[in-house]
């Protein structure tokens, strides 16, 4: 077992397989002395006698002094490289048997294989980037729409951390304050008044509420909302998640009960990505593989964070269609999205279903979507109410601070409960005992960028990385 920080790590920093070039990075205290045993700059001077930051065109030995490849090799010295370490990075050809071989040299001379994510923990550690911005990286990494990447572009560049900074220096400003006349009476310190604290703390609780906010559209971008097709038989539905899709990714027939499984689809729903699941129509029966396809789109609609119902009103409600209405108004009065969506609106006449679309729309708290998901324009009709779901006008994705996974959320909601429970207790018991959660507050704020965040969950952070990276 070795020590992270004490050895040097190397690692291909590029997807396996053939491409034009590889990059294998090394970094540690010894990179440079590692990478001299199999490294010789063509120039005929010595790796560390190069500037930092410079490339140099350089050949690349094997155990017996051969050649491997003819390589472009670049230095970096710490503090300025991307560990904060030294760093050696080497691009070769792209092959596969070549970067390996590579990568075992510098394992033979010394280094030692990088872990997971291990390059950027290392940043991290070194006060390169903090906890937001490492899970930027991986945004950007898993980025699947250019909103999700510019999200993860702007948290890179620091917008979650300026946030937090300033309501955690807030907060340190009033509890600091606060102590000082309490622990110094003989200093003639200027105390603040009761109503100055209580304004501050207004503050810190109007900021932490914005920032929790921000999660629904953060989510929604960057994660994924998990989303189910849920109806009877035959309504339509695999219809609706070809649509979604653009393409035909569940077969579609007039029999009803072809699809007697969960599919599942990642589908790009204007700025918000849908993690959706065509369900089996949800139907009485006896038949023992559609009973189990009925089971399974009960527990995907108890797992969604969105619900396209979908009813067929060519043929009017009945009670199979009530039951489907039950079990996600169900849903809705949890508080879980729904959009019930009134299918084959190009055969049935609205004013003459006008009582079945108010009883949904009474059942859901909204009003239904009427469209024909065989129209390619009944798309842009269903993304814009997704959108309107999940999408702030209060959010700017290119500029503000928008929080994207659920340790985030977490961090700032509770950080949001001990500021509005000083907010109470300032009120009730004084000003000394409202510092008590304002403290709290601050250590849960600490959390969300690496202040005070046990090594259980950087390790879990950074084993979501690739090894390379």
């Amino acid at each position: 077992m070795y020590s992270m920080f004490g050895s040097t790590v190397a690692a291909i920093s590029t997807p396996r397989g053939k491409g034009g070039i590889a990059v294998i990075r090394i970094s540690g205290e010894e990179a440079l002395t590692v990478c001299e045993k199999f490294v010789s700059p063509k120039s005929g001077k010595a790796l560390r006698e190069l500037r930092a930051s410079t490339a140099c065109l350089a050949d690349v030995y094997d155990e017996e002094g051969g050649t491997l490849d003819e390589a472009i090799v670049t230095v970096y010295r710490a503090p300025r490289s991307y560990t904060g370490e030294d760093t050696v990075e080497i691009s070769c050809h792209g092959g596969v048997l070549l970067t390996e071989s590579i990568l075992a040299r510098a394992l033979a001379c010394g280094a030692v294989q990088a872990g997971p994510g291990e390059f950027t923990r290392r940043a991290f550690s070194a006060g390169k980037l903090s906890l937001s911005q490492a899970e930027a990286v991986i945004g950007m990494i898993d980025a699947e729409t250019r909103a999700a990447l510019t999200l993860s572009r702007t948290n890179l560049n620091g917008a979650i951390r300026r946030k937090t900074d300033a309501i955690y220096d807030k907060l340190k400003a009033l509890v600091s304050g606060v102590y000082a006349v309490i622990d110094f009476p003989d200093e003639d310190l200027a105390s603040m008044s009761d109503n100055e604290i209580h304004d501050g703390i207004a503050e810190v609780v109007h900021a932490l509420e914005s920032l929790r906010r921000s999660y629904k559209t953060g989510h929604a971008v960057c994660e994924g909302v998990r989303t189910v097709i849920f109806g009877k038989p035959n309504t339509g539905k695999s219809t609706i998640l070809n649509l979604l899709a653009e393409k035909e990714r569940a077969i579609v027939t007039d029999i009803a009960g072809t699809t007697r499984d969960v599919i599942s689809e990642t589908v790009t729903a204007g700025n918000v990505t849908l993690r959706l699941s065509d369900t089996a129509g949800v139907h009485g029966t006896d038949d023992t593989v559609e009973s189990i396809g009925v089971r399974k789109s009960i527990e995907a609609l108890e797992e969604a964070e969105l619900v396209l119902a979908v009813f067929d009103l060519s043929r009017g409600l009945d009670a199979e269609d009530e039951e489907i209405l039950a079990h996600v108004a169900k849903r809705a009065d949890l508080g879980i999205p729904v959009i019930a969506v009134c299918n084959k609106s190009d055969l049935f006449d609205a004013d003459a279903n006008n009582d079945d679309i108010d009883k949904i729309g009474k059942a859901l708290g909204t009003a239904p979507l009427l469209l024909c998901a065989k129209s390619e324009e009944s798309r842009d009709t269903l993304v814009e109410r997704i959108e309107a779901l999940f999408e702030s006008n209060d959010v700017f994705l290119a500029d503000q601070a928008v929080i994207t996974n659920a340790r985030q959320h977490a961090a700032v909601s509770e950080a949001l409960g001990h500021a509005t429970c000083a907010l109470d207790t300032l009120d009730v018991l004084g000003a000394d005992l409202a510092c008590t959660e304002l403290e709290l507050a601050m250590s849960k704020l600490g959390e969300l960028d690496g202040r005070q965040v046990t090594v259980d969950v950087v390790d879990s952070i950074f084993h979501r990385f690739c090894v390379g990276k």
